[in-house]
């Protein structure tokens, strides 16, 4: 039997920017991205501490060491510059995965900078 169980988390992460104009997703900071475990292209779940909203997008790389967390298209409609949020991914585990499974919980500070990471 598989279950679906959280592969990574980037906690707390302060929006930089959210630009409508662009064609969607979201831009992250290529460092967090390498340290959660989360591909380009890869599907993530925005949570908005700010306001409640949840969506769903696909990561990008911003440049390295920026600290940029930029929601873009549409979904900058649900999240705005200066909102905290949580970004998830999720991953499909067989039984025989679960027993040493962690995810990669990576803690931000004000500037999208990682104070902690836990796998």
């Amino acid at each position: 039997m598989y279950k679906i169980l959280l592969k990574s988390k980037i906690h707390r992460a302060k929006v930089t920017d959210a630009n409508l104009e662009y064609e969607g997703s979201i831009s992250i900071d290529e460092d967090l991205l390498e340290k959660a475990h989360i591909l380009p292209y890869e599907k993530v779940n925005i949570w908005d501490i700010n306001n409640g909203n949840r969506l769903e997008t696909y990561a990008i790389p911003s440049v390295r060491h920026s600290g940029d967390v930029i929601v873009n298209g549409a979904a900058s409609r649900l999240v705005r510059m200066g909102d905290i949020i949580i970004i998830a991914t999720f991953g499909l585990y067989d039984e025989n995965e679960l027993n040493d499974f962690k995810p990669a919980l990576i803690y931000v500070d004000e500037k999208n900078r990682i104070k902690d990471a836990v796998k």
